[in-house]
């Protein structure tokens, strides 16, 4: 699924560019991923993510309690720091993007928890019940506390996992980080989750 859909990815680059020079947003991990995978045959231009590949995201603020949208934000809100979260604690931010689609997730949304203060993340995994046990021991290895970091269910009705779990728990997050940082962070988290689950895949036929 990964593999596809970095390779639309890649050819949608190509096609906008209308023959000219070609820019893909990857981080090295992803330029990696692409080359081991063959999805890049040599070095394409890589602009280092900037701006930000959440420029332009569809991005609003909600209050948890009602639901309610407050404000459609724009990119100067990305450039925030994530505390804003903890001096507005009823609001969250909701985000979609073509990246999640990429690595196979629906829209995300980011708060601070009300009772522990951390950062908590909120999405749908459109991957299939199956997997479920290898997503878990993805999360269990990756995340700080293992199974305390995060809950994950299925829903049969939607035919995705909801999975809500916590960015201070991951690696590479900091208490000062920037919001397009902690959404880049909660990006790189997922694309190794589809990467992993993808490669379980690949080992299982």
């Amino acid at each position: 699924m990964l593999s596809e859909n970095m390779k639309q990815y890649i050819k949608k680059a190509s096609e906008s560019s209308n023959g000219g020079e070609v820019k893909l947003k990857l981080s090295a991990a992803e330029l990696e991923y692409a080359k081991r995978n063959g999805i890049v045959s040599s070095d394409p231009i890589v602009d280092e993510l900037k701006p930000s590949r959440f420029a332009g995201s569809y991005m609003e603020r909600g209050d948890k309690e009602t639901e309610q949208m407050l404000a459609v934000e724009n990119n100067d809100f990305l450039a925030q720091r994530i505390d804003y979260f903890k001096k507005n604690k009823l609001e969250f931010l909701y985000m979609e993007s073509e990246w999640f689609d990429l690595v196979g997730a629906d829209s995300v949304s980011f708060e601070s928890d009300d009772v522990f203060g951390k950062y908590d993340v909120m999405l749908g995994l459109k991957l299939q019940k199956k997997l479920g046990a290898a997503i878990k021991a993805f999360l269990d290895q990756s995340l700080q506390h293992g199974a305390a970091s995060y809950d994950l269910l299925f829903s049969g009705n939607e035919g995705l996992w909801t999975l809500n779990f916590s960015l201070d728990d991951a690696a590479g997050f900091r208490e000062d980080m920037m919001i397009e940082e902690a959404f880049e962070l909660i990006y790189q988290v997922l694309f190794k989750l589809a990467e992993t689950v993808e490669n379980q895949q690949k080992n299982n036929h």
